[in-house]
């Protein structure tokens, strides 16, 4: 009995996932999340600037090639010298693949040179289900006004190889240069791909 009640459970909450999902031109939820120095986060606070949410698993093969090569890191660096807001999101639950305390996940950011404006940790997972996170990478950007505006693959290259980020069309890049320059983003939406996020049950 308890087990059938389980089963239309997660069904009722697949449904109503599915049917909320976020899409481009929907005001992107707000949240609070405490960054990896114990500080408190919300997307609120960062009202009238751009947003990059970045979901990430330092232990996933997909974000590896991304940070593994620089190539995650350059983004940062370039677009929150933009005035960009990067927010990197980590939603692995405890004893998951990609699962972090503040001290590992501070350590993980100084060895990479990485420069997300702040590491969120969700290991609980309710930042990731309130954005319907898949994979990581999965990427979302919300603009000033506080509505999504892409969300999506990092690029167009869905494979683990390092090799491949030369010839890569980088989605989100695309979209921070058009919005940026008050154009609509021509490629709103694109499929994740990668690892599948490490939520708890």
């Amino acid at each position: 009995m308890k087990t059938l009640s389980r089963i239309v459970a997660l069904s009722v909450l697949g449904l109503t996932t599915a049917a909320f999902a976020l899409k481009p031109g929907d005001p992107a939820p707000d949240f609070k999340a405490t960054d990896s120095n114990g500080k408190r986060e919300s997307l609120a606070q960062y009202r009238g600037k751009f947003v990059v949410l970045e979901w990430t698993n330092r232990d996933c093969p997909y974000t590896r090639k991304h940070y593994e090569s620089g190539n995650m890191e350059a983004l940062q660096h370039e677009w929150t010298s933009k005035g960009v807001v990067w927010l990197s999101v980590l939603s692995s639950a405890e004893g998951q693949q990609g699962y972090a305390t503040p001290q590992i996940e501070n350590a993980y950011l100084a060895k990479m040179h990485a420069a997300p404006t702040a590491a969120l940790l969700d290991p609980t997972g309710a930042l990731g289900r309130l954005y319907n996170a898949k994979t990581t990478p999965h990427l979302f950007v919300i603009d000033p006004q506080g509505k999504l505006i892409y969300e999506g693959a990092i690029d167009d290259q869905p494979t683990p190889d390092p090799s491949s980020i030369k010839a890569a069309h980088n989605y989100v890049s695309a979209a921070l240069t058009e919005a940026l320059a008050g154009k609509p983003v021509i490629k709103p939406v694109t499929t994740a791909y990668g690892c599948s996020v490490k939520y708890g049950n």
